[in-house]
Formats: C-alpha cells, sequence, structure tokens
C-alpha cells in the first residue's frame, strides 16, 4: 500500500520540490539590448515558436493513425513532452547539453543550473548576434519534440507514468550527451568533423534508434500477434499533422542558421524541396509497386523527407535536395515493408522513417555537402572529399550505438521499476479509457464515462 502511495504522489512531490527550490535561485538582470542584432532576435523568436508548433502537429500526425481507442493516449504523450521537458531543460538539461564541456561528452550542469546567467551571459559562441536564454530556448524546442518522435513506436500498449519516465531519463542520459557532443565546439563529434545542421543525429537517429529499443522490450502488441489490420482512427489528423509538421520545420532547419541571412533562406528552400520530392516519390513509389496513391503515402514520405534534409539544410545545395528526399523516402519506404515481414512491432514505423531517414540523411550530406553553400561546412564526397563522407559514417555509426543501448537500458529499467507495459485487459479495452479515463470517436467525446457532445 505504502509502495502504491509513494508512486501516485511522487511525480507530484518531485515537481513541488523544484517549484520551491527555484524561488531561491539567485537573480540577475536581463541581457542588453543594444549588443545584439534585433532582425536576427525577431527571426529567432519565430523560429522557436514554428518548432514548438511541430509537437501538437506530431500529435495528431501520430494520433490519426493509431486506433481510435488510443487516440487520445498517443496524442498527450507528444504533447505532455512539452510540461516535462521545459522544466527538466531549465533546471539541469540545457546545462548538460551546452555547459562547460567536461572531455567533451557532457555539460557541466553546474554552469546554467536553473538558467543562472542564461539572461545576462554573453551569447552562445556560434550565435553571436542573439541573447543566450534565446539559443537556449530555441533548443528547448528541439529537445521537446525528440522523445515525442519514440511514441509512435510503443503506441498503445505502454503504460503513461512509464513514458514520463522514460521522457526524463532519455533527456538526460541520451538527448543531452548527443546535443553536447554534435553541437558543442568542445564536443567530441564536432571536433571530429561531423556536421549536423539540424538534428539528423541528436534527434532523428537518436529517436529512431530509442523507437527500436521501446519496440523490442515491450514486444508485440495482440492485433500485431493476430496480424489484425488496425484502421486509422482519422486520416484528415494525419493530413493536418503533416501540415503543421511541415510547417514548423522551416523554424527548424532554417532556424539553425541562428540568424536571418543567406543561410537561412538556403536552409528553408532545401527543406521545402526534399519535402515535396519525397512526399511524390513515396506516392510513385507505391503506384509503381501496384498500390493506389494514399494519403497516407504522400503525408508519411513528406516526413521522411524533412527527416532525410534536417542534417545537411544548411549544407546542400538546393537541385540536391531534391535527390536526397526522393531517395530517403524509396529507402524508407522499402524498410517499411521489411518491417512489415518481420516480427518486430513498432506501430508507425518510427524506426524506418525516422531512423532510417536521419541516418540516410547523415550519408547523403557527407556525399552532397559543399562549401559553396556554407563555407564553415565541407565539401562531400560527389565534391571530391571522400574523407568527409567517412566521417559521417562514423559519427552516425557512433549515435547508433549510443542510442540504442542506452535506450533500450532505460526501458529495461523502468520495467524493473514498474511495469512498462499495460495489462492485455487495459489493451484490449485501449488506452484512451484505462490510461487517462477518457474516449474519442468520431462523434462522441466521453469524459469519465460521461458522454458529451463533441462539437
Amino acid at each position: 500500500m505504502g509502495k502504491i502511495l509513494f508512486k501516485q504522489y511522487a511525480p507530484f512531490i518531485i515537481l513541488m520540490v523544484v517549484a520551491v527550490f527555484a524561488l531561491f535561485t539567485p537573480l540577475l538582470p536581463n541581457f542588453d539590448e543594444g549588443k545584439y542584432n534585433g532582425a536576427d532576435i525577431a527571426f529567432m523568436l519565430i523560429a522557436a515558436a514554428l518548432v514548438f508548433l511541430m509537437t501538437p502537429g506530431l500529435a495528431f500526425f501520430y494520433g490519426g493513425m493509431v486506433h481510435r481507442k488510443n487516440v487520445l493516449s498517443t496524442m498527450i504523450k507528444s504533447v505532455v513532452a512539452a510540461g516535462v521537458i521545459t522544466v527538466l531543460w531549465v533546471v539541469v538539461g540545457f546545462s548538460l547539453a551546452f555547459g562547460t564541456s567536461i572531455g567533451g561528452f557532457i555539460g557541466d550542469p553546474r554552469t546554467f543550473f536553473f538558467f543562472q546567467g542564461v539572461n545576462s551571459g554573453p551569447s552562445w559562441s556560434l550565435a553571436a548576434t542573439i541573447p543566450l536564454s534565446l539559443f537556449a530556448v530555441f533548443q528547448l524546442m528541439f529537445a521537446i519534440i525528440t522523445p515525442g518522435l519514440v511514441v509512435g513506436a510503443v503506441a498503445e500498449r505502454i503504460r503513461f507514468t512509464s513514458y514520463i519516465l522514460f521522457i526524463v531519463l532519455f533527456a538526460l542520459l541520451v538527448y543531452s550527451p548527443l546535443a553536447h557532443w554534435t553541437w558543442h565546439p568542445d564536443g567530441f563529434l564536432f571536433k571530429m568533423g561531423v556536421l549536423d545542421f539540424a538534428g539528423g543525429t541528436v534527434v532523428h537517429i537518436s529517436a529512431g534508434m530509442a523507437a527500436l529499443a521501446g519496440a523490442l522490450v515491450l514486444k508485440r502488441r495482440k492485433s500485431h500477434l493476430e496480424h489484425k489490420e488496425v484502421p486509422p482512427a482519422n486520416i484528415p489528423y494525419v493530413l493536418i499533422g503533416t501540415g503543421l509538421l511541415w510547417f514548423g520545420w522551416f523554424g527548424f532547419n532554417a532556424g539553425s542558421a541562428v540568424g536571418a541571412g543567406s543561410l537561412a533562406v538556403s536552409s528553408f528552400i532545401t527543406t521545402n524541396t526534399a519535402a515535396g520530392a519525397a512526399g511524390l516519390s513515396w506516392m510513385f513509389f507505391d503506384v509503381a509497386r501496384g498500390k493506389k496513391p494514399s494519403v497516407l503515402g504522400f503525408c508519411i514520405g513528406a516526413v521522411v523527407g524533412l527527416v532525410a534534409i534536417t542534417p545537411g539544410a544548411g549544407f546542400v545545395s538546393i537541385p540536391s535536395s531534391i535527390f536526397i528526399g526522393a531517395i530517403a523516402a524509396v529507402i524508407s519506404n522499402l524498410v517499411v515493408s521489411w518491417k512489415q515481414k518481420t516480427s518486430l512491432d513498432d506501430t508507425l514505423d518510427v524506426f524506418p522513417c525516422h531512423g532510417v531517414g536521419g541516418i540516410v540523411g547523415m550519408l547523403l550530406t557527407g556525399i552532397f555537402a559543399t562549401k559553396t553553400v556554407n563555407s564553415a561546412g565541407a565539401d562531400g564526397l560527389f565534391y571530391g572529399n571522400p574523407e568527409f563522407f567517412f566521417t559521417q559514417l562514423k559519427g552516425a555509426v557512433i549515435v547508433i550505438i549510443f542510442s540504442f543501448v542506452v535506450s533500450f537500458v532505460i526501458f529495461k529499467l523502468i520495467n524493473l521499476v514498474q511495469p512498462i507495459r499495460v495489462t492485455s485487459e487495459e489493451e484490449e479495452e485501449g488506452l484512451d479509457a484505462t490510461q487517462h479515463d477518457e474516449k474519442y470517436s468520431q462523434g462522441t467525446l466521453i469524459v469519465a464515462g460521461q458522454e458529451v457532445e463533441n462539437k
């Protein structure tokens, strides 16, 4: 009984302790506005807001594809990360990712503990025209959406409380170290010469490998074992989610230029071009294989294109982005087809789309990157520099192994603390009802057992 009560009260108690502790954090004056570029500040505020929009976009994208008895439980898992990661980022996450480097592997947690000095300290070394606090909040949006991507692989069977614990551990043990390795000037992947403009390794490979680990630990759903086809709850939701993701991705990639300049413009255009090419590639490839063109096919393909262009958005040319999007969509499509013939139950194909898409994007960046687009980057294999391609390959392999192993251990550790998976009865009834006491069906919203009109 005592153990049950502890688990019930522990999250609230921890949050209250953090809230009280925050009251005693030393106050420092705000940054001097005269030191920074107003246009860049405005641009980066908009970019950060666009990246945040991707989180509800992801909720619609995933929520529309699961069974209708699991729509709300799937959507809240994406959105709740905005709460968990925001608090964690302010307390210690930003310090671990971008604090004073400890051996190139992790930031000193004391550097910006509770955001001390963030609002008044010197700007980030690679973003000199904007305040450090703006850079920190822009990076927060990346940290929010990354664990949300994993939801699609473990949907329809993971306990909500276990998923909350996963978010915390993933952010501390996987995301923050990878962000430090890749984007901190003293990070070891950064020093190695690995280029990841907006998160091919940090966001997509890490989430894709965590998704694979989660699917393996949670094992197969009953419907998957019985080879039952799960009808998407609401395909228009998927279309809405795709639109929001595509729109938000302009902030994701163009914003990674950390300034309103030509590099941001180039990144914006490569992002849009790759998404369009990938959506068409996925749909036309399906048609070539005897299927009908589908809404889901175009939407999934477009997202794969957005994933694949992310690491190279600010390093490759606009024409190259057509090739990157088209090829990435075909490869991910083939991996999805292969996965369907195996016993792997990655509910919404997160590993084939985000994991494989991120890997393909990193490697194609190693081929098509050019200093003509970004003098701070490198020339790739296509421009006579095979060494850079192998640098990208080594970086991708390191991130793949680290993300999978640590995520697998996290899922196993959580399962020791409490059952990570719902019971078969709860799975049959649906997670909306059993985890949240809410149900959504087209036309009716049921809250706490009571039907209400769903306008």
